[in-house]
């Protein structure tokens, strides 16, 4: 009898024969099927480069590997959403609407004036709702005030802009598009 070390190839395929079934198992409870192939790898992997650290009963280590991995899974695919969504916001709120240039250089020029007319507390509570996209018990917070006040603040702000806007547009200025004047009036599911 030979009391000779299995290679760490001969001991990698080894454990992938008697275990990638039993992960792929896990993973298919945890993942979708399309996924589940990707957990199986990417636990085999870090197996192959930390095989000195696979103990002798490797299933638990394997199946703890596999959690770590799923887990990871799921922060990517949430971070890919909240970055999905992010991009589609900003998308909405910043892409003009089959205007020229001059239109759109207009319809900001006459918004950021409305805007510097606003007292700064106005002024905050709208680019902390529109631009930084918050909810306005978010906002209340960032603010320092109670969430009612703060959406007092807001609706405040949107009248006082609205009637900047629509005086702007009474002295032969162009009138920023409704478009361009929800970037800064977004209202939100709370407010």
């Amino acid at each position: 009898m030979s009391t000779a070390q299995p290679s760490d190839a001969q001991r990698f395929s080894d454990l992938w024969d008697r275990y990638a079934p039993r992960i792929q198992a896990y993973a298919l409870r945890h993942v979708d099927r399309d996924e589940a192939p990707e957990i199986v790898a990417e636990t085999f992997l870090v197996a192959w480069r930390r095989l000195a650290d696979v103990p002798g009963e490797p299933l638990p280590w394997l199946l703890v590997v596999a959690r770590n991995t799923v887990a990871s899974h799921r922060r990517s695919r949430h971070r890919a959403r909240v970055l999905s969504d992010e991009l589609a916001r900003l998308h909405a709120v910043v892409a003009p609407a089959s205007s020229s240039a001059d239109e759109v250089v207009s319809e900001r020029d006459a918004l950021l004036r409305a805007l510097a007319a606003l007292t700064p507390v106005e002024r905050e509570a709208l680019l902390l709702v529109a631009w930084d996209g918050l909810l306005p018990a978010q906002a209340a917070r960032v603010a320092g005030c109670s969430v009612s006040a703060f959406k007092v603040r807001l609706h405040r702000a949107r009248r006082r802009l609205d009637g900047s806007l629509a005086s702007q547009s009474d002295a032969d200025d162009p009138a920023p598009s409704p478009a361009a004047r929800s970037a800064l009036t977004l209202v939100t599911p709370e407010g």
